[in-house]
């Protein structure tokens, strides 16, 4: 990489990690504090202001991404920045949960996702984009682990109103990041030429990895219903998880570094996506099987579900990093922002789908029949992915 685009790679992954590891330290403790609000005693309430983030995100990802291949990348960041922020801040000052679920609203409507991928896509050189985006991956999983460690420590000291008000702290911190330290966009991403977004529908291969994204999304999700109770009945307190997590995503990220990198380098980079899914796939297997077998599994201790965890996150990180790199490579120069809005979309369904279905999977037919919709979930996503044909560099 270049230096300005390792400035480039580093300044929006900056942004991606300062917004997300706001939401993070807010998500392990909401549920828990949100009671102690008015109207907080209702637990579907709860619920759907903890998801209702997801949904806005969902509605506006690709007008957004449209907005920034129209008017400008940089703009659009900072006004949806702006957006989240004040959302954050009206959360801050909530005093009932009513008043919680419009702040996590308008924290869902700064969908910038799409615009700053697509501005990292517009700075950075197709042969070492999917590093480029493994960087913002990487953020997103750091921010993870440092969130469940330091989201109940920091709430014991400033409790969730504060929680919110850091997180406006650090979403005017990108703000900044965006304005001062990432490069001057190019003068194409702010005045492309129109083109119609029926452009978008008829490229398979896009199609295939949005489908993917949502997937993968779904599985994530769900997975997080029945994990922590198979961990601690493994034998781990609660408070102990990040205990396995934090090792799993950093050593994952060493992992991807040395296979990822060199297989795209290869021109391998379908056999490293496929290889990817089939990861995931095998991991849900794994986890159907501890499933199955419970007391078994609780003889065998954490040891299992710390490598089942660790290959997944193998996987989910390599997807994370090669997925959006292949959406902006396929998609037309003038709709990259509108492709990888299209993308966002479908990543943000896959979030509440995901939450949505787990809870619903678990009440019905236990960690079984989770893990099982789950894993028939990857068998297909690798038979629907298996016909792509990556665009050269």
């Amino acid at each position: 990489m270049t230096p300005s685009e390792r400035r480039a790679g580093v300044s929006l992954a900056s942004i991606f990690g300062l917004r997300l590891l706001g939401l993070f330290l807010v998500l392990p403790v909401f549920a828990l504090e949100a009671r102690r609000y008015p109207g907080g005693d209702d637990p579907a309430l709860v619920g759907l202001a903890m998801g209702i983030y997801g949904l806005t995100q969902a509605f506006l990802q690709m007008p957004f991404g449209l907005a920034s291949d129209r008017f400008g990348r940089k703009r659009v960041i900072v006004l949806g920045l702006a957006v989240f922020a004040i959302g954050s801040f009206f959360a801050a000052f909530a005093d009932s949960l009513h008043g919680l679920l419009i702040g996590r609203a308008l924290q869902g409507a700064g969908a910038v996702s799409a615009a700053v991928t697509a501005l990292l896509a517009d700075l950075t050189r197709d042969q070492v984009r999917t590093k480029a985006m493994a960087l913002v991956g990487g953020s997103i999983g750091l921010m993870f682990a440092l969130a469940l460690v330091g989201a109940p420590v920091l709430s014991a000291h400033i409790g969730l109103s504060g929680l919110f008000a850091l997180t406006g702290v650090l979403a005017l911190a990108g703000i900044a990041a965006t304005c001062w330290w990432v490069p001057p966009e190019p003068v194409r991403a702010a005045h492309a030429q129109r083109a119609p977004l029926s452009a978008l529908w008829g490229r398979r291969d896009l199609l295939r990895l949005n489908f993917g994204v949502f997937v993968l999304h779904t599985v994530q999700m769900s997975m997080w219903v029945a994990v922590p109770a198979l961990l601690v009945q493994a034998g781990l307190p609660k408070e102990r998880h990040w205990w396995v997590y934090l090792p799993a995503v950093v050593a994952s990220f060493v992992v991807m570094g040395a296979v990822l990198f060199p297989m795209e380098r290869k021109g391998r980079l379908r056999a490293a996506l496929l290889g990817s899914v089939g990861l995931i796939a095998l991991v849900q297997a794994g986890l159907l099987g501890l499933a199955l077998d419970g007391a078994q599994a609780a003889a065998w201790g954490v040891a299992p579900l710390a490598l089942l965890l660790l290959v997944f996150f193998c996987g989910f990180n390599a997807l994370e990093a090669s997925q959006p790199s292949l959406v902006s490579r396929m998609a037309p120069g003038a709709l990259r922002g509108s492709a990888l809005g299209v993308y966002n979309t479908l990543q943000s369904l896959g979030l509440f789908a995901g939450g949505a279905l787990g809870g619903e999977l678990v009440k019905a037919a236990g960690a079984t029949g989770l893990f099982g919709v789950t894993l028939a979930l990857s068998l297909l996503w690798l038979a629907v992915t298996w016909g792509l044909k990556p665009t050269a560099r």
